[in-house]
């Protein structure tokens, strides 16, 4: 009882894969792929900006001795810290949704 060994890989191309359609190949740059991901889910950037501004004031604020303004924005930075993983949370959870239809 001899067993037929399996044909050789052929590089040259690609092995069939029952219900799966290849797309062709698509090289996205990263400024193509910010736009498009901040088109897909905008309160993302918003909030990484917000993080940001928030930060970069108090710390400002922090350098000059405004201790309260310095505190304040340091609890904004955590607000919008949260913001921003939430509409990360939703940008997911619609993902998955969109994907599930």
């Amino acid at each position: 009882m001899a067993q037929s060994s399996p044909p050789p890989f052929d590089p040259s191309s690609p092995p069939f894969i029952e219900g799966f359609v290849p797309t062709p190949l698509h090289r996205e740059g990263f400024r193509d792929k910010f736009l498009r991901k901040s088109r897909e889910n905008p309160l993302v950037p918003i909030g990484c900006l917000s993080t940001a501004g928030a930060l970069t004031y108090g710390l400002i604020c922090f350098q000059k001795g405004n201790t309260r303004q310095s505190q304040l924005m340091m609890r904004a930075r955590i607000l919008a810290q949260g913001f921003t993983i939430a509409a990360l949370m939703v940008g997911v959870v619609s993902t998955a949704l969109k994907a599930q239809k």
